[in-house]
């Protein structure tokens, strides 16, 4: 049981709930330059990972040169959409590489199988699928979570907790998609801090 617990993908929960009342009420138009970079970084992210699943097929793991860089992509989108989902108040880095109050930690390469591999895609539909889902119902969140912070100055921490959950499905998703780890994404824990 204890191994399923163990994903290589984790978030962390460092959030105290305060949300600055002018940041949120200007939070969609505050972070189009992190979207528009992250649109960019994007473009990178598909070679890399198109490189990262032949280098897979062939040699069953990932550089770990091109792993650290989808690494870096999937932290730092991870920051720009806890930002936009009111997950997180204080204004994201465009690196990726500064410590947030919602993080993501992925374990270094590891042997994966070059079966698994050549049907990641396939593979991964349910789970993207099911992303889809947790997508929407989080914009859902996000818009109840902008009303409640504007208002009361914090954020709701089961709102939050609930989001951060359906946020870290979404990143092993990734993950799993981007050759990160062979493991499936998890529904295991609850949501919390």
């Amino acid at each position: 049981m204890e191994a399923l617990a163990q994903h290589p993908i984790t978030l962390t929960n460092d959030d105290d709930l305060q949300r600055n009342r002018l940041t949120v009420f200007f939070r969609v138009l505050l972070v189009i330059p992190h979207l528009i970079w992250l649109c960019l970084w994007a473009i990178l992210a598909s070679i890399a990972m198109l490189l990262a699943w032949f280098a897979a097929l062939f040699t069953g793991r990932v550089p770990g040169g091109l792993h650290n860089f989808l690494a870096g992509y999937l932290r730092y989108s991870t920051h720009v959409y806890a930002y936009l989902l009111l997950l997180a108040d204080p204004y994201p880095s465009f690196s990726g590489s500064a410590s947030y109050p919602i993080d993501v930690h992925i374990a270094p390469p590891e042997p994966q199988s070059r079966v698994t591999v050549f049907f990641r895609l396939i593979l991964a539909i349910p789970a993207l699928a099911l992303t889809y889902v947790f997508r929407s119902v989080n914009q859902v969140i996000a818009i109840l979570g902008w009303f409640y912070a504007l208002f009361t100055g914090r954020m709701n921490e089961g709102m939050r907790n609930l989001s951060a959950w359906l946020l870290r499905y979404e990143v092993q998703t990734y993950g799993y998609m981007g050759l990160l780890t062979s493991r499936y994404p998890s529904l295991a824990g609850v949501p919390s801090a």
